[in-house]
């Protein structure tokens, strides 16, 4: 039986621009100074498999590609590349923050400006199974085991007509199977919605957890086929399980479940404690200004059980390329 060894990142690139086409024709410039530190940054990381989030969508993948030849310009050939259409900015025509209007960032079923702003992606060195990947973003938050959609009071979270349509994810989330040599490695990925900018209902609090926990309840078989191991999940879940604000007990259990393997990739180097933070800052993956939320572990490489971690880490931020870090891991595929 052959082994390799293969190196899994996860990076929130914020690589979201405030128009359709305007990342397109930013990369193409060959001189937008964020992009080229996102692309240097990929590069130095040299993944195998990485999973990128805040990255707008086109259709046909343009913006992803020109972005993988940059990356490529950098020293690093990614030739495979996967998006699908997310949920961000996709519209409903429903006015679903209550303010009145429709048609807003807020009234979509992600939020978003224009159809896949803050998207994600999949760029990879190793072949991906596009017609066996498992799209769990249509699913409605209504058909989730133990949604949080009761408020204390006993009144339901939204209107029947909201239920009726609103997905749980926030921008996606994809069970994408990619070979390994002789193996089939699944990627799980997402990026979760803040559990920040709302009112006292918590609409995104509730949210976040249980687009968290939607993982759990899919790999408990409570959503369809059960995924097989091995498995990574890797991802961006807009929470730490200990510091900043968010419903904590998702992400917890997440990091807790037996069937995962939870790195602690580190950052090297320094790092800055406060007297706020309870958790050890050498784990965090984002760097918001201070003093809240500060620096927080948000992002997460979760191999399943059956994977050998042979290494792990956080690189160096690049203040030019995004607030984020760039999260990998290396591990032993059989």
């Amino acid at each position: 039986m052959s082994e390799t060894t293969i190196r899994i990142a996860t990076f929130n690139t914020e690589l979201a621009r405030s128009g359709p086409g305007l990342l397109l024709r930013d990369i193409l410039s060959e001189e937008d100074t964020q992009v080229e530190a996102v692309a240097r940054v990929i590069a130095t990381a040299r993944p195998d498999v990485i999973a990128l989030q805040g990255i707008d969508y086109d259709h046909d993948l343009a913006a992803l590609r020109a972005l993988a030849g940059r990356i490529a310009h950098h020293g690093l050939d990614m030739p495979h590349a996967f998006a699908l259409r997310p949920n961000a900015g996709m519209a409903t025509g429903l006015d679903l923050d209550g303010d009145g209007r429709v048609g807003r960032a807020r009234d979509a079923q992600g939020y978003g400006e224009f159809a896949g702003q803050g998207g994600m992606a999949v760029l990879s060195r190793l072949p991906i199974l596009t017609e066996d990947v498992r799209d769990l973003s249509g699913i409605l938050w209504r058909d989730v085991p133990d949604a949080l959609l009761q408020l204390e009071d006993g009144t339901a979270l939204m209107p029947d007509d909201v239920a009726d349509i609103q997905r749980l994810s926030s921008v996606a989330q994809w069970d994408i199977p990619m070979r390994v040599s002789d193996t089939t490695l699944r990627l799980l990925t997402f990026h979760a919605s803040p559990p920040v900018f709302d009112g006292p209902e918590d609409r995104n609090g509730r949210r976040n957890h249980d687009e968290i926990g939607l993982w759990l309840h899919y790999l408990d078989g409570k959503l369809g086929t059960t995924p097989e191991a091995p498995f990574v999940l890797a991802g961006d879940a807009n929470l730490d399980p200990v510091d900043g604000e968010g419903r904590k007990a998702a992400i917890r259990r997440l990091l807790q479940d037996e069937r995962f393997v939870d790195p602690k990739a580190m950052r090297d180097g320094e790092v800055t404690e406060t007297a706020a933070h309870k958790g050890d800052p050498r784990l965090d993956t984002v760097d918001w200004p201070a003093p809240e939320p500060g620096s927080l572990r948000v992002s997460y490489i979760l191999p399943s059980a059956d994977l050998a971690v042979m290494d792990s880490g956080i690189l160096a931020g690049d203040a030019e390329a995004s607030r984020h870090r760039l999260v990998w891991v290396d591990l032993l595929v059989k």
